[in-house]
């Protein structure tokens, strides 16, 4: 069978976003994983979200029909804390802000997790939503006082299903703005999350909804990448994508992996699209022209009414 998926032997698959938003599954997303799983391609469920244990991310995947088991969930909080096991000596303090199973992840590699800036060798920031001002003091105070600083992730924000609300990301600013340091990254788009996850594959294709950390991420592992326009990113970022942004494949949706990932019926010259086809096949013909060209903002039109009407399902009108 000749499609996006015959290419591959692991999917590295963004969670928020692509697989689901809040407790609602994406649609198609788990027919699309459960037909990989059943043609023998295996899923790694790779997250930026440190807020839970994978065991409990995998309780979540398994409920909304996703084929999940503990061991195939990779998360930034446990990226994270291998970044620090490698840098700190035993039973060095961390002061942790976070959730519970981001403590857990740093305790299961022999280091001391603790509150208070007094002491803290380290500090792991990590996405939780009850992390106020004081937490970030401590944090604060410690960095400024030499503590090795990482965060499990950069990401401004968190998709949800009443839409995007600030990530880890803001909140790392907040310290960055502080302190005037910038902290080591564990997830993405740092490589360190993907190229973990992406051990004992031969063709691993990392799929997510957002330029800035999947795309990216996948593109500085050296991995090719599938961007989904199911959550964050949209059709006129990807087009006016930087380099290191561009992802490999475009899709609407992981229905794409049935599909071949081609501009069937689209022509572009000079920034005019033409023919009739699908929008998506219209975007990545639109994209090759554009990045082809240089890339940067874009100013696109329609000739015809299925360009027009492409052009406007993708809110590039």
């Amino acid at each position: 069978m000749s499609d996006l998926l015959s290419g591959f032997d692991l999917l590295l698959a963004d969670l928020d976003g692509t697989l689901y938003a809040g407790r609602e599954a994406v649609p198609g997303a788990v027919a699309a994983i459960t037909g990989a799983a059943q043609r023998g391609v295996r899923t790694a469920y790779v997250t930026n979200n440190a807020s839970r244990r994978p065991a409990d991310v995998a309780a979540h995947l398994s409920e909304l029909g996703f084929p999940a088991a503990t061991e195939d969930v990779r998360t930034s909080s446990q990226a994270g804390a291998s970044l620090l096991a490698e840098q700190l000596p035993a039973g060095a303090k961390v002061l942790v802000l976070g959730t519970d199973a981001l403590r857990d992840e740093v305790a299961q590699r022999g280091l001391t997790p603790i509150d208070t800036a007094a002491g803290a060798d380290a500090v792991i920031h990590g996405h939780s939503p009850d992390t106020g001002w004081r937490q970030l003091a401590e944090a604060t105070l410690a960095i400024r006082a030499g503590a090795v600083w990482v965060a499990t992730n950069i990401d401004p924000t968190l998709p949800t299903e009443r839409g995007p609300m600030p990530g880890n990301g803001s909140m790392v600013g907040v310290v960055r703005i502080a302190t005037g340091l910038e902290p080591q990254v564990a997830g993405k788009p740092a490589p360190t999350l993907l190229s973990q996850a992406a051990v004992g594959a031969e063709r691993p294709l990392v799929i997510g909804d957002r330029l800035d950390t999947d795309i990216e991420g996948g593109n500085a592992a050296g991995l090719p990448t599938l961007l989904v326009l199911t959550g964050v990113s949209t059709a006129r970022e990807a087009l006016e994508a930087a380099p290191e942004l561009r992802p490999t494949y475009i899709g609407a949706d992981l229905g794409v992996l049935t599909q071949d990932p081609g501009t069937d019926g689209w022509t572009v010259r000079e920034g005019v699209l033409t023919g009739d086809g699908e929008p998506i096949a219209a975007l990545r013909a639109l994209c090759a022209a554009h990045w082809s060209a240089g890339g940067g903002p874009a100013t696109v039109r329609g000739e015809g009414d299925a360009a027009r009407h492409a052009l406007d399902s993708l809110g590039l009108a």
